[in-house]
């Protein structure tokens, strides 16, 4: 075991380039990480890395060395994550990425049933609106949207992502709602403005005939937060542009209704990512098996859809 620790060190850090961001990732001190690899070092009797100011570089055998090890320890590291299968029982600590709005709304409502089938999995679900590097963060999976698939990532889509324009029965009360987008200059928006982008972010909706338009309304509030822009609508500032997802519960529940039912954006799936190695630790079989089930027992495809 000291030896598949000190490999993983090498490894991580090699994929990192640091050693303090693969010590976040295995969840140890940047002395420990170092320490591990210089153990590492004396052992084979060879540099690994080349150490500066500015990070880690792999050496001449330090590459060759990496080259020979990576496919080894992932499989290794599957295997023992796998024995608990032979109980039954697949266990340990499950680090997953969603967004705030599906996380909240759907997936921890499922965490009841989920760990009452496998009671030895520890959920760490990052609740968070961004893409993240599930090799370099060490996440076991991610659900969402505008991923890059890198060589060894498997994905898997869940639904559509279908953004609609919604406003609250308050705001229309007293105003004409919208029957085409151009209609949209004569009310207030509640714009989104992604923080990665600095943009304001315009929608090009499409209707069932094909036809596509740019949503154009002027701004009443601009807001870098899809959570706070449903807020905002629902206290009658203007009508927001966020996916059927997220405004599912309210147009339930009648606190928000569509506008422009015959129009809307598709912007690419909702997936699960996840390493795509066959080896895959049973931890993680068993929540992405649990998830596209229960993605499908909920018909939520179909939920999520604006057509």
């Amino acid at each position: 075991m000291e030896t598949l620790i000190t490999l993983e060190s090498f490894v991580r850090s090699a994929q990192a380039s640091s050693f303090s961001a693969a010590a976040r990732r295995l969840g140890l001190s940047p002395a420990a990480v170092s320490q591990n690899v210089a153990r590492l070092e004396a052992k084979l009797g060879v540099r690994l890395f080349q150490r500066s100011t500015r990070g880690l570089t792999l050496t001449e055998a330090g590459e060759r060395f990496l080259r020979e090890v990576t496919d080894g320890l992932d499989t290794l590291q599957a295997a023992l994550a796998n024995v608990s299968l032979a109980a039954g029982q697949p266990s340990g600590v499950l680090k997953v990425s969603m967004s705030p709005g599906l996380g909240r709304g759907y997936l921890v409502p499922m965490l009841k049933d989920f760990l009452t089938r496998y009671p030895g999995i520890v959920p760490d679900w990052h609740l968070d609106n961004r893409p993240v590097d599930l090799i370099n963060e060490g996440f076991d999976a991610a659900i969402g949207g505008g991923f890059e698939l890198p060589s060894g990532l498997a994905a898997r889509e869940l639904a559509r992502a279908h953004i609609i324009a919604v406003a609250s029965p308050s705001y229309l009360a007293d105003r004409t709602p919208p029957e085409e987008p151009a209609d949209l200059r004569h009310h207030d928006g509640i714009l989104l403005r992604p923080p990665g982008t600095g943009r304001i972010r315009a929608w090009l909706l499409r209707n069932r005939a094909g036809e596509q338009v740019f949503a154009e309304i002027p701004p009443r509030i601009i807001l870098s937060d899809p959570d706070a822009l449903v807020q905002c609508a629902l206290m009658g500032f203007g009508i927001t542009f966020v996916t059927v997802m997220d405004a599912l519960p309210y147009l339930r529940n009648g606190t928000l209704v569509r506008v422009l039912p015959a129009w809307h954006a598709d912007i690419g799936p909702i997936s699960l990512y996840y390493a795509g190695h066959r080896q895959l630790p049973a931890k993680t079989r068993a929540f992405v098996d649990y998830v596209i089930d229960a993605f499908r027992r909920q018909d939520l495809a179909k939920l999520f859809s604006a057509v």
